[in-house]
């Protein structure tokens, strides 16, 4: 992975007219991102917050209402179709013709983008999502979970550089939520850039190099995930003491402890993952240093999820 990045969005706005003389609504509000190659980015924010218009805007979507987006070095204003070609994107909705049959509508995806026909490559991807053996059916006979599976080698049949996942697992089953995940990992495996949404935080969590919160149209925070959880997440320890106590002792001040459950706990909370467990066992020492008895020990550190809500009051979704 380089630092070049293989997308460039820089001012990027979109505002809804409102009809009737109301008020117009901003989606997007002068958003800037730059996208390394070969990275994994998760792009988190509640419902309403920009993701969808943000990715409809990159991929044609979406008629921006200002800014610029260039992709491989294209503006994609000027070279939408050459760029285009190497984006894939997996929708949030089902979009479809129910009535085709599944090999057949992989093989339009990609001739679509004016690729020759490639049975062996088609034949990997079905394999790879479990498909190849429902290749004759009617996607209209599919379960949901398959129907996205179809979705995702759509996407995939014209071999994108760059692919987008909209809410990729949403209402699936464990199964395909796997299947996914393996694939996200193999295509990152073979250089392909991967932004994904999601509303399993733990996937962001467990997935993502780099990640970014956008709230109200606004591109709030962008970070490496482990840079975010030490500057933003945080330690918290709850000390379950043997005899109370009637104030926190003053070798025990400087680290910050409250008094809980009528003395007979202490409480400390430390912010950044950093020092974290350089600050536990420090307590430690103190606490034995001082003659504090104590029968429990309980440390939580704060999840990507966490921070999340933090920095926008909200659950993801």
């Amino acid at each position: 992975m380089t630092d070049e990045p293989i997308l460039d969005i820089t001012g990027l706005s979109k505002t809804y007219t409102a009809k009737s003389g109301g008020a117009a609504t901003t989606a997007l509000d002068n958003v800037d991102l730059k996208i390394r190659r070969g990275e994994i980015f998760a792009l988190l924010g509640p419902n309403g917050a920009g993701k969808t218009t943000l990715i409809g805007a990159v991929c044609g979507l979406v008629r921006p209402s200002g800014g610029t987006i260039r992709a491989f070095g294209l503006d994609m204003a000027q070279d939408w179709r050459r760029a285009r070609a190497r984006i894939g994107l997996v929708p949030q909705e089902l979009s479809v013709d129910m009535f085709e049959h599944v090999l057949l509508s992989v093989n339009l995806s990609r001739g679509l983008f004016g690729l020759a026909p490639n049975p062996a490559k088609i034949e990997e991807i079905l394999r790879a999502l479990s498909l190849w053996d429902k290749r004759q059916s009617r996607i209209s006979e599919l379960s949901g979970g398959m129907k996205r599976r179809v979705l995702i080698a759509k996407a995939l049949a014209h071999e994108p550089e760059l692919l987008f996942l909209d809410e990729p697992t949403a209402g699936v089953d464990v199964e395909l939520r796997r299947d996914m995940w393996r694939l996200i990992g193999e295509l990152r495996d073979q250089g392909v850039t991967i932004i994904l949404t999601t509303h399993y935080i733990e996937e962001a969590e467990e997935m993502a190099d780099r990640v970014g919160v956008i709230d109200g149209g606004k591109l709030i925070l962008v970070d490496e995930k482990q840079a975010m959880m030490a500057r933003l997440g945080r330690t918290e320890a709850r000390i379950g003491l043997a005899a109370p106590l009637a104030e926190v002792p003053a070798a025990l001040v400087p680290f910050g402890l409250q008094l809980a459950d009528d003395g007979r706990a202490l409480t400390f909370r430390s912010k950044g993952e950093g020092g974290s467990e350089r600050a536990v066992a420090d307590l430690v020492k103190a606490l034995v240093a001082a003659d504090i008895e104590f029968n429990a020990f309980d440390v939580y550190q704060s999840s990507l999820e966490d921070i999340f809500v933090d920095l926008t009051g909200r659950k993801p979704a």
